[in-house]
């Protein structure tokens, strides 16, 4: 699988919502990004981690767009209530072997967690092993999602080992919001925009305040609190939005985020230009770092000329640095 660098500018930017389901100017996004299109070509069972909220339907979604079989429909079980009859419902079609019943696109087990013993042994017999060409499949692309620790499951007896594996033929683990808030002005700016259009709402300025409010909040609802929050300001307006951020603050006990006060408005296109230089830098410096700042052989790792890097040192102040070649 291909490690190299990306580096977003900032027309790539502007586009980043309309080219990519997941969006986003982070590295962690970036680094997803590249492995959802190499894995995606293949047949690789996938297992999705993360928190509730995180993305995991999405990046899914994203993964069912760019595989071979994305003529088929995505098909989404919930585990917890998973029985045999819709195992086999969900995946009947008019093309089936003589090993089982197969599905030609992919199917999204939901909370793999959720699964009782029985549900496990009767799924763990619909499931290829590993090297057998002639084992029972139960779709063309087996993707399943947990927001709890497998591993842990594992150890006290709720998992089979053996299930896990079968469904672990690759991890992802889908980073929190808060892990990546860089993303945060970029996704709240294309939530906007997107409810504006779908409400008939005009679209509302974001103000230096609002932003200041995101990148404070801790988000433990994650991209699906940020994105109900993006539909409050459409049709509630910031105040009542904001009013309702604090409330529900103090009612979980998360961070509170500070007042706002400020207001300046700032267009989507500078909220997007400032969070794409922020994920910029701390790429450039993730691989100065990896290269024991030698900028040449950075500025191979970044695909950029020699000259193009120096000028983004001088530019976001890393240059000031002398380190041999």
């Amino acid at each position: 699988m291909s490690s190299q660098s990306i580096s977003i500018g900032e027309q790539e930017t502007e586009n980043l919502s309309h080219s990519l389901m997941v969006p986003g100017v982070s590295m962690a996004i970036a680094v997803l990004q590249n492995v959802l299109r190499e894995i995606a070509a293949t047949e690789i069972p996938i297992l999705l981690l993360g928190e509730s909220g995180s993305g995991k339907d999405v990046v899914a979604a994203e993964i069912h767009r760019l595989s071979p079989n994305c003529r088929h429909p995505l098909m989404k079980l919930s585990c917890s209530s998973m029985s045999p009859d819709s195992l086999l419902s969900c995946t009947r079609s008019d093309k089936s072997d003589q090993n089982g019943t197969f599905y030609p696109g992919t199917l999204l087990l939901d909370e793999v967690s959720d699964l009782s013993p029985e549900q496990q042994a009767y799924l763990l017999n619909l499931l290829p092993d590993t090297g057998k060409s002639n084992s029972k499949t139960l779709a063309s692309r087996l993707i399943s999602t947990s927001t709890k620790d497998l591993t842990h499951a594992i150890r006290n007896g709720s998992l089979r080992e053996d299930l896990y594996f079968r469904l672990n033929g690759f991890c992802l683990r889908i980073p929190s919001l808060r892990q990546r808030k860089e993303d945060i002005p970029l996704l709240f700016a294309t939530f906007v925009a997107r409810d504006s259009k779908l409400f008939g709402r005009r679209q509302p300025d974001i103000e230096n305040s609002t932003i200041d409010l995101l990148m404070q909040y801790s988000w433990p609802g994650n991209v699906r609190e940020l994105e109900n929050f993006a539909r409050q300001v459409v049709l509630f307006g910031y105040e009542f939005a904001a009013g309702e951020l604090v409330m529900n603050t103090r009612t979980r006990g998360v961070d509170k985020p500070s007042p706002a006060a400020a207001t300046d408005s700032v267009s989507l296109k500078q909220a997007a230009r400032e969070a794409s230089r922020k994920a910029e830098r701390s790429m450039i410096v993730a691989s100065l770092e990896r290269t024991h700042w030698n900028r040449k052989r950075t500025a191979r790792e970044l695909q950029i000329s020699y000259k193009a890097l120096l000028y983004k040192l001088k530019q976001l102040g890393l240059d000031d640095r002398r380190t041999p070649e």
